[in-house]
């Protein structure tokens, strides 16, 4: 049997573009999908912690080091400049592959710098 379990989330990148005129997808520093473990043209799920939408596209990746955390095409009207999002990603994993699953949870500043990675949320 296969389950669906968070591969890897990116927590409160801040959007830095909305460009509803642009070919759909979500461009991501590439430093980021890199420290997820997303790859480009991989399905991802956006919420939006701004105004509770949520929706599915996919990851483009962009230049590194830029912060960049750009919506497009229809996305674009789901986030606006300055919203709080979690990007994530998911997987299937066998029984087996469970016993020692671990997701990538990473977390950045208001810049979108990435800051820490961990496998366990610590509240």
């Amino acid at each position: 049997m296969q389950r669906i379990f968070l591969k890897a989330k990116l927590h409160r990148v801040s959007t830095t573009a909305s460009e509803l005129d642009y070919e759909g997808s979500c461009e991501i520093d590439g430093i980021l999908l890199d420290a997820a473990g997303i790859s480009a043209f991989e399905q991802i799920q956006i919420y939006n912690i701004e105004n509770g939408n949520r929706f599915t596209t996919y990851a483009i990746r962009g230049k590194e080091n830029t912060g960049v955390i750009s919506v497009n095409g229809a996305a674009a009207h789901k986030a606006a400049v300055g919203d709080l999002l979690i990007i994530a990603s998911y997987a299937s994993y066998s029984e087996a592959e469970i016993k020692n699953y671990a997701p990538t949870l990473c977390y950045v500043d208001d810049k979108n710098q990435l800051t820490g990675v961990s496998a366990s949320i610590s509240l």
